[in-house]
């Protein structure tokens, strides 16, 4: 199990085993069970975990959905940014993880581009089902697509079809983008009929979740232990 940790101004969850870290990116969940579940998970994997909180310490655990958009739609990108910036350097400097990999889910999904991006000590990039659409709502100051060409670890990308937050024809223009990288591999997994979120054991309900979500997780894991130094 992890705890809670003070990184400067701003609260982590760290499930801590070693050297070999990952710096996780929550989805609207926040660090809710979902999330901290897989940081432990990373943790058993001899992996150490160290979550980013969006939402200041409200989650899935002690508010809705509802009140969590809402955050999100108040959410700068360039502090977020910092603050993930800040984490890395946590990860570095106080725990050893000299190159740490990034994975996020949704909205995180679209800062592990950002952040990569920008941050030439990550290691890996894994978004699953990254909520970058090319026509951007109001708070998103960047566009997470363009700036994915700017990333130089290889990314492991997974995207469902039904997904209705971003279009298949935004999907397909990622893909390019990452593909014409000179630096850097791509992995893409395509999940036909799975819904945006498939990997939130919330939405499993739908075997065509469950079924994408079983294929998912193995691979990136696998991927994780292959990249991360």
């Amino acid at each position: 199990m992890g705890v809670t940790v003070a990184v400067g101004e701003q609260d982590a969850y760290l499930a801590r085993v070693g050297r070999v870290g990952m710096l996780l990116l929550p989805m609207i969940t926040g660090i809710g069970e979902q999330v901290r579940a897989w940081a432990d998970e990373l943790a058993g994997e001899g992996i150490t975990a160290l979550v980013w909180d969006p939402f200041k310490g409200r989650s899935t655990d002690n508010a809705t959905r509802e009140e969590l958009s809402g955050m999100l739609r108040e959410m700068d990108d360039d502090a977020a940014l910092a603050e993930q910036g800040a984490l890395l350097d946590y990860l570095a400097d106080e725990l050893g993880c000299s190159k740490p990999g990034v994975i996020g889910w949704c909205l995180g999904g679209r800062f592990a581009f950002l952040l990569a991006a920008r941050d030439q000590r990550v290691s890996n990039v894994i978004a699953f089902h990254p909520t970058v659409p090319s026509r951007l709502p109001a708070h998103h100051t960047y566009d997470a697509i363009a700036e994915a060409a700017a990333i130089t670890a290889p990314v492991l990308v997974s995207y469902p079809s039904a997904d209705t937050a971003v279009p298949n024809a935004d999907f397909e223009t990622l893909q390019t983008v990452l593909q014409a990288r000179t630096t850097g591999a791509t992995f893409t997994q395509y999940f036909p009929g799975a819904d945006h979120g498939f990997s939130d054991k919330s939405r499993h309900g739908k075997d065509v979740n469950a079924d994408a979500y079983r294929l998912a997780w193995p691979q990136a894991l696998a991927f994780m232990k292959s990249t991360v130094a």
